[in-house]
């Protein structure tokens, strides 16, 4: 007998009500195989744009619903869960503005040319959708990770059907989602099962060792990522994996920046550490700060801030008690100090804080190493610098990361060479998006956006934020010599779909 499935509301660790029951193997099976038959169905541009948009529609009219039950498994709020669909929609809407301009075909048409050496052939380029996609929802974005979330908007936009994997602190919003994203795909004569949900750890397994999966995309936890990416390269035909695995983000102060402004960057980052209960996958969680008067002033606003910050819930027990005994180990580390002490704030909720610890201590492989490791909830780990090389040293220790900040001051950055350069240049190859008197929280849903970074950050080189996301779902396919009645649409002389294109490398105008 399969087990239930149970929303639960982490304000009280109380089960709220039994959504679902556990997907069974030969289920997962049925619903791989249905998805796997639809997708046929996605092969129209007009009406894959369409079913986006439509969702989008659908999501927004079930806003009371989704937003209610998201607060009562996540405890996030509101006003964070109202933003955050709103986040949702405009992405599937951007999608289809995509799909319908059609530039992420890339088609590319070389005639031939016996000038060549060797001889050109005519040569037909253009990507199409790689098949059913395993989508695993995020615990923090209950929308914008999940369901209706990034990785299964870009994969219908692609032409491929998804199967997502619900996480199990958000069921009942994860059933709710589905829903309306069903109705969306029946309202444009879509089948149903172009997208579905399954529940479970194990069918999670099932899912990614499926025959008919295409390809995954995940967010989540190191050790439950990097499980399913070996799983999906053990595979008799491994799968492209793309996850999202985690991040330590990490902030670089300038001693000039902390002596121009400590008090706004104290409070700047005590805002993103502790947004969303220190529950971001961007939350700076290691900050290089120089020691002496200035970086005493920033670290003072730091606690200042935090001090003032109210406990919070995390989005299960088991994060809380995952987060409440990884402060510990690493508060009673020789030499770290604890100016606000993170840890339980409350039989349900925790405490905001932070630590600090000498630079010189992390230059080295030691102890100290799991100050350079991720701790999800409110907390981060201040290291004091002496010199550029204490800086430079801790640095080359970092593994890949989302995001890498530097905080500088108003003359440093106004010239090409010195120091911030020099930090610039430090940090690009550790992240993805690198900032510059910012704070990572916040990923813009834009077209030049990345999200992702080196191992173990992604696992791939891919964004699944934004626009070129969809590209993770798609291979390239060329034609050679083909008749035009035997080449697709996309790839004909007259160009009937107005598709941006090169034709011998050179750019067309839409028609």
């Amino acid at each position: 007998m399969s087990a239930p499935v149970w929303s639960v509301d982490p304000r009280t660790g109380k089960q709220r009500e039994q959504v679902a029951v556990e997907a069974t193997a030969e289920e997962v099976d049925g619903v791989v195989r249905a998805a796997h038959a639809a997708r046929g169905s996605l092969a129209d541009r007009t009406v894959r744009a369409a079913l986006l948009r439509t969702a989008a529609d659908l999501l927004d009219e079930s806003r009371d619903q989704l937003i209610e039950a998201a607060d009562a498994e996540t405890a996030l709020g509101p006003a964070r869960l109202t933003g955050e669909l709103a986040r949702t929609s405009y992405q599937l809407r951007s999608f289809a503005t995509i799909v319908d301009e059609g530039a992420f075909l890339d088609v590319r048409i070389d005639h031939a040319d016996s000038t060549q050496t060797p001889p050109w052939p005519d040569l037909r380029r253009y990507k199409v959708p790689l098949g059913v996609v395993a989508v695993y929802a995020a615990s923090n974005f209950p929308l914008a990770f999940s369901v209706p979330g990034g990785d299964t908007a870009s994969a219908l936009a692609a032409g491929c059907p998804a199967v997502v994997k619900a996480h199990p602190d958000h069921p009942a919003t994860s059933e709710v989602a589905a829903a309306a994203l069903r109705r969306a795909a029946e309202r444009v004569g879509l089948p149903a099962e172009v997208i579905s949900v399954v529940h479970g750890f194990d069918a999670g397994i099932e899912l990614v060792r499926h025959p008919l999966i295409a390809a995954a995309g995940f967010t989540g936890s190191i050790r439950g990522g990097r499980a399913l990416f070996d799983a999906a390269a053990a595979r008799t035909v491994p799968i492209p994996f793309h996850g999202e695995l985690g991040s330590l983000n990490p902030v670089v102060v300038t001693e000039a920046a902390a002596a121009e402004r400590a008090e706004q960057i104290g409070a700047g980052l005590a805002g993103s550490m502790t947004l969303g209960v220190g529950q971001f996958c961007t939350k700076p969680g290691f900050v290089l700060a120089p020691a002496g008067a200035a970086g005493d002033a920033l670290v003072k606003s730091l606690t200042d801030a935090v001090s003032n910050t109210d406990p919070g819930v995390l989005l299960d027990h088991r994060m809380r008690d995952t987060f409440v005994a990884g402060v510990k180990e690493r508060a009673e580390l020789p030499d770290v100090d604890a100016p606000v002490t993170p840890g339980a704030g409350g039989e349900h909720t925790v405490s905001a804080g932070f630590l600090t610890v000498p630079a010189r201590r992390l230059a080295e492989e030691g102890p100290h190493d799991v100050l350079l490791e991720e701790c999800f909830g409110p907390v981060t780990v201040v290291a004091r610098y002496e010199s550029d090389a204490d800086i430079t040293a801790v640095l080359a220790r970092l593994q890949g990361n989302l995001t890498a900040t530097v905080q500088i001051s108003a003359a440093e950055g106004e010239g090409t060479e010195g120091r911030a350069a020099d930090l610039v240049a430090e940090l690009t190859p550790l992240a993805g998006r690198v900032l510059v008197n910012g704070w990572p929280t916040g990923v813009a849903v834009a077209p030049a956006q990345h999200h992702g970074g080196p191992y173990p950050a992604t696992t791939s080189t891919s964004t699944s934020v934004g626009g070129t996301a969809i590209e993770r779902w798609l291979r390239p396919v060329s034609y050679q010599d083909t008749p035009a009645a035997l080449l697709p649409t996309e790839l004909r002389e007259e160009n009937s779909l107005g598709l941006p294109r090169r034709v011998n490398g050179i750019r067309e105008e839409r028609r």
